[in-house]
This record gives C-alpha cells, structure tokens and sequence, in this order.
C-alpha cells in the first residue's frame, strides 16, 4: 500500500488478499472477552471527516482503539475551518502535534490523495466525493469471502445509484481483482457516463439478473448528491429496482444480500428482506471494524510476519487480562 491507502486500484490483489488473511486475526481479537492489543501502541491516528458519517468514523475509531492506538478526533463544526482555514493548514496543524496516520472523508474527490502529497504521515481514504472508498470495499470482499469461501466466479449484481456511489466504484474494483463478474443494475440516469474502463456487466432490470446472483448488493439513493431528478420518484424506483419480498424469494437459497449502510427500508430494500438470515449487513458492520484493524496494522505496525506475537487471548471469568506488550 506504499504507506497510504487511496484507491482499491493501487493495490495488487495480492494486497488485496494480505489485507483479508490479517483480518482473520484481528477478527479473533474482536472475538475476545477484551478484545485488545498493543500492536499500535505510541501511535496516534487523527480523523478528519468533513462529511457526516457513523459506521465509518466509529469503526476507524474503536480499530484504533482496539490497537492501543492514541485516537484524535476532528469535528468541522468545532473546528477553525469554520473560520475559514483551508484543508492544508489543518492537516498542516495537527501533524504538527505529532501523529501517524490520518484518516480522510472529504466530499471533494481527490483530497486524500492531495493530503497524501502534503504529509509525512500515513493516509487513508474513508471516502471522497463520489471517488473511491477502499475499506468499505475490502470489508465488503472479506464479508463475502467469509460467507462463500472464495469469490472466484461469484456473480456480483451491484444495484441502485451507480452514478453517485463511491462504494460502488470500489467495490467494483475489489470484486474483479478477486475474479468475480459483477453487473450493474440500474436506469441510465443512474449510471456513469463512461463504463469502458471497467469490467462489468450492465442491466436496466433487476428482475432480468435476480436468479443468476450470488450477491444482490444494494445502494442508497444518494439524493444529497444529485442536482437533477433523475428517477421519476421513489414509488417508481422501488417498483423496479428495490428489492422486494417477492423479489428476494427469486435469489438462489445461498445468495447474500448486502447493503454498506444506510438503509431506506422500504425504498432500495424491503424491511423484510433486511432481516432475512442471508443478509449479511450486520455482518459488514462488525467486519469493517476488524479490516480497518488490518489495515491500520499493516500500516503502522511491524508487518504481517510480527502477527504470531500478538498476545495470545488467555483471560477467563475473574481472572485479570494478560499484560505482556512485547507484542507485534
């Protein structure tokens, strides 16, 4: 990953797969009755999101934490960026404290990258504009991984606003690195105006693709994004493209219903349907802490051939936690 992490498409799937077998282990450790470490300890992780977000931030945050990690927060309505301050001197500002790793949500795509240029420590994106969201699409390929073994030759229907969705892009570019066929599933208006560059499939029907899928992957409309109206309403979208009862029924019995939050039941996903046992959105949720655990290691830490060091989980009911630190 070169000390960033940008773009799903500057990793080599061997990257890729390194960044999924680690998280096996930082799963184990969630698994514990405390689940904590000390591989990070010393260092010190700053989040700067200029946009709102829940999963993202707090999974990042209790990643870090669950390192042993120092975790500096950053809230834009608090911050001198109200005063007009510009994104470079407050990167500039906070590495001044003394940090190593900044993590990035901005909605102008490209800013993790600029933020890359501008300082000495590690970047990672948490998503900008409609660019890129890298951990969103590696918990999403280790969610899918988990569930089905492998994800060689596994159909991929990414469904809803293509155009808008920067989880979209990403998990189109981890999917294929993987060996799956994904295909988009949307109306025109929804989708990008350039698709040659990537490897995909397209549909304008759900129900033309719903039987052959062994991923219905769901977006949210992401209405904040757009100008213009580019459905005729949310009745008429769900109708065509939301995934229904009767809709679900149609999946194969071992397809997985994924979705990266948040939902609008009753618009991209039926009430129902979310809570069917092969929907597998909770699951994304407590895997993206674990991956950004990986992915935080693997930056900061001593590498992946320290991971036999980390201290093994030896507490019980009563008994106090195991103190070693030589750890990772």
């Amino acid at each position: 990953m070169n000390g960033n992490l940008l773009t799903i498409a500057e990793m080599s799937t061997d990257e890729i797969l390194e960044v999924l077998d680690v998280t096996d282990t930082m799963v184990e450790v969630n698994a514990r009755r405390i689940p904590k470490v000390p591989a990070l300890r010393g260092r010190t992780v700053v989040s700067l999101f200029y946009e709102d977000s829940t999963r993202t931030r707090l999974s990042f945050e209790t990643a870090a934490k669950r390192l042993s990690a120092d975790v500096m927060g950053f809230s834009v309505s608090t911050s001198s960026t109200k005063k007009g301050e510009s994104v470079r001197d407050t990167v500039e500002t906070i590495e001044a404290m003394g940090i190593d790793a900044v993590v990035v949500r901005h909605g102008s795509s490209g800013v993790p990258a600029q933020i890359a240029r501008w300082s000495g420590a590690s970047v990672i994106n948490a998503g900008d504009g409609w660019h890129s969201h890298p951990t969103q699409g590696l918990l999403d390929a280790y969610t899918a991984r988990s569930r089905l073994g492998s994800l060689e030759g596994v159909h991929v229907g990414i469904v809803g606003d293509i155009k808008h969705s920067r989880v979209a892009r990403s998990g189109i570019e981890v999917f294929t690195a993987l060996g799956a066929q994904v295909t988009l599933v949307a109306p025109p208006t929804l989708l990008p105006p350039n698709l040659e560059p990537w490897p995909v499939k397209v549909a304008h029907r759900l129900d033309d693709v719903i039987g052959d899928l062994d991923i219905c992957y769901l977006l949210r409309m992401q209405r904040e994004r757009m100008t213009e109206a580019l459905v005729p309403s949310l009745r008429e979208y769900t109708a065509l493209y939301g995934l229904t009862s009767r809709r679900a029924d149609r999946l194969r019995p071992d397809a997985l219903v994924m979705h990266p939050g948040p939902m609008n039941r009753g618009v991209e996903i039926a009430g129902e349907v979310a809570d069917r046992p092969n929907a597998v959105i909770t699951d994304q949720v407590a895997n993206g802490v674990a991956v950004r655990m990986a992915v935080l290691y693997l930056l900061l830490g001593p590498g992946r051939d320290a991971l036999g060091e980390i201290p093994r989980d030896t507490t019980v009911e009563g008994s106090m936690p195991d103190t070693d630190t030589r750890a990772m």
